[in-house]
């Protein structure tokens, strides 16, 4: 039921090559520059130490690693994981430009296949990729297995508020402010997919239940911006 029309990951993968170039614009303008906020909220809740290995899955254009990279310090190493090789790219050359100092590294890789070995990272952060993925409880898995005892993932994502008022404001939201923007780009496909994927997504509640049957120990999910945005945090 989750996973009801979502489009194919191959489809997916293609969309945010297409948008890699006005990615960063696009959350800074959508969210009033908010996003910055949320992100570093994240960080916290996936509470990272001085020397931690970190991750960051779905990192985009590696905005989330970056903060991720500098609460671990130079003692600490975090990798990016991305299937976009255009966001990649984008992440690459932010990073050398803004935090050559840091351990933080990118590497192309599937959410439902993590490249790593169990038990590797001290902690771990998602930002706007548990929504697009194909299969969100073997993504949740995965997250498990790479994760070390007693770790923490943040993940954070598009909610769909309880109340009336704030369900009725972001239904006019994604479909006037987000939809002329993507207009404006000439992205008006590429950004349609929001409204459906977030029909599909499952609610807080359900992402704890999911989160807990992943085999975590202890969920909890934050509802942020009035249940607009909300962050889910696993413990191992």
């Amino acid at each position: 039921m989750l996973n009801e029309a979502l489009p194919d990951a191959s489809e997916i993968k293609a969309l945010f090559d297409r948008i890699a170039p006005v990615y960063d614009q696009m959350n800074n303008w959508l969210s009033l520059g908010q996003h910055r906020i949320w992100k570093q909220m994240t960080v916290k809740w996936s509470e990272p130490r001085p020397g931690d290995r970190g991750l960051d899955v779905c990192c985009g254009s590696g905005d989330l690693s970056q903060l991720l990279a500098r609460q671990v310090g130079k003692k600490g190493q975090v990798i990016g994981v991305d299937f976009s090789p255009q966001l990649l790219a984008i992440a690459r050359q932010r990073a050398a430009l803004t935090s050559p100092h840091l351990r933080l590294e990118f590497v192309e890789g599937d959410a439902l296949k993590l490249p790593f070995e169990n038990n590797t990272f001290h902690c771990a952060t998602m930002g706007y990729g548990l929504r697009n993925v194909t299969d969100i409880p073997l993504c949740l898995r995965e997250l498990h297995r790479v994760l070390s005892s007693g770790a923490k993932v943040a993940i954070l994502d598009f909610h769909q508020p309880q109340g009336q008022l704030m369900q009725t404001f972001q239904q006019w939201y994604l479909k006037t402010i987000v939809v002329s923007t993507a207009e404006r780009l000439g992205l008006t496909a590429e950004y349609a997919y929001i409204t459906p994927s977030l029909e599909r997504f499952p609610t807080g509640q359900q992402q704890v239940k999911l989160g807990l049957k992943a085999g975590f120990s202890h969920a909890i999910h934050y509802p942020i911006a009035g249940g607009m945005m909300g962050v889910l945090v696993l413990t191992k």
